[in-house]
């Protein structure tokens, strides 16, 4: 059952490796090449054998059976032997004798399978006696050495290792494109593509290496308009905000006080969501207890909520930004309340320690959302239609920033649905233990 899997994953490699499929390639190839050139030969061989070759052989040991004599002479036949690289075995009423020791390992019948071949290396004299001739160095059943058939193997390991170790060289660049692709994705543009090669994978990484300088040129000018904004906008924003709380209180009062307040949040988001874009270097970290802060959290912020915890004891506190964490807290657990079932049912936060990461997971027992929302819910300002409205609050950066906090400590969001509702689990590397 297990070598299932395992021939799965080797066609999948297969099927989804350039390298792979090359090498392969080479092989029947090679394999394609030795079979047509076999077949070729062997026919041609063959048909000189049968026209040719076998006439004169038989013409040859009907001379050197007419020299040995009837009954064969031993010292003529020692004579040939001497002469010629050849084995005679004589068997009959009068004579046994043999030039050269049969091996052990042909038993007691040296007589060769080959009915064909026995025919025409063998003669029989009027007295009865049978003679027997083979070719010395191949004997008389024309067994190789078993040498030749291994050495031959080991050329043809070594020529695929050859081709192996070429075709991994040439294609060298796919694996630094593959790489920086990786990087660029995850918005580090830091470091290059190496161009390491003048050929058209080195003009590929360059060009690739040129796009990324121009994504990130054009990001750059993005995220600076974007601040530049948000901080121009901070103080008209006061103002207003200043001007509201005069107003005689009532229903447009309050309206006006709260979409300022969103507006506030809205920018404040903004800015702290640039300032994690600059990845680690933006955080202060310190050594924090994962389980306390987020029991604090939850006492501070979400009492007589309706939330049940199961965190694990005992974890080795990690470098956290205390802070960060706060809000990733803050905004998972809100998210899970508004977007929950109503009370009906508890917002469930749970912390655990896998083999090497620590998994921070809140889940609502609401409507959830649809699968092809999933991978668009972290997503600025992104909202579905159905249970993400704005009517419900909020500013639709909450999850955008759980992930940017996610992504500069080292780690990541996970977004599922846990039907009923949704499951967001932020996922750290634990450490040692």
């Amino acid at each position: 059952m297990m070598h299932k899997p395992r021939r799965r994953r080797w066609h999948h490699r297969l099927r989804h490796s350039l390298r792979g499929r090359l090498v392969a390639l080479f092989l029947l190839l090679a394999l394609g090449t030795t079979l047509v050139f076999v077949a070729g030969t062997g026919q041609v061989f063959s048909s000189g054998w049968r026209e040719l070759i076998r006439p004169l052989i038989t013409d040859y040991l009907d001379r050197l059976t007419a020299e040995i004599g009837s009954p064969p002479n031993i010292q003529k036949a020692q004579a040939i032997v001497d002469r010629l690289p050849l084995s005679i075995t004589i068997t009959g009423p009068e004579v046994q004798w043999r030039s050269h020791p049969l091996p052990e390992r042909y038993g007691s019948d040296p007589r060769p399978h080959d009915q064909a071949g026995r025919a025409m290396l063998s003669r029989r004299t009027v007295d009865g006696h049978e003679l027997r001739f083979g070719v010395r160095s191949l004997r008389w059943d024309d067994e190789r050495p078993r040498w030749v058939g291994w050495l031959t193997l080991a050329g043809l390991l070594l020529l695929t290792a050859a081709a192996f170790a070429c075709v991994r060289h040439w294609l060298r660049p796919l694996d630094d494109i593959r790489a920086g692709a990786q990087r660029y994705e995850a918005g580090d543009f830091s470091q290059p593509i190496p161009e390491r090669r003048r050929d058209e994978l080195g003009e590929l990484a360059g060009r690739v290496n040129a796009m990324a300088s121009g994504l990130r040129h054009m990001l750059d000018n993005q995220r600076g308009l974007l601040l530049a904004i948000s901080h121009e906008l901070r103080s008209p924003l006061t103002r207003a905000r200043l001007n509201a709380e005069l107003l005689a209180d009532g229903d447009e009062r309050q309206a006006l006080l709260r979409d300022l307040g969103q507006m506030r949040d809205l920018i404040a988001n903004l800015l702290e969501s640039e300032r994690l874009s600059a990845g680690r270097a933006t955080l202060q970290l310190q050594p924090t207890d994962l389980a306390a802060l987020v029991k604090a959290v939850v006492q501070s912020q979400f009492a007589g909520q309706s939330i049940a915890l199961a965190l694990q004891d005992g974890l080795t506190p990690l470098p956290l930004d205390p802070a960060r964490i706060e809000l990733l807290v803050r905004n998972l657990i809100d998210n899970a309340l508004r977007h929950g079932s109503g009370g009906a049912q508890p917002v469930e936060v749970s912390l655990r320690r896998t083999d090497q990461n620590i998994e921070l997971a809140v889940r609502d027992h609401g409507p959830g959302v649809q699968a092809e929302h999933l991978a668009r819910l972290a997503e600025p300002f992104y909202r579905t239609d159905q249970a993400r409205s704005r009517n419900e609050g909020g500013v639709g950066l909450g999850l955008y920033l759980c992930k940017q906090v996610a992504r500069s400590h080292g780690g990541r969001l996970d977004i599922h649905l846990a039907q009923p509702g949704l499951a967001v689990v932020l996922v750290l590397p634990a450490g040692p233990p």
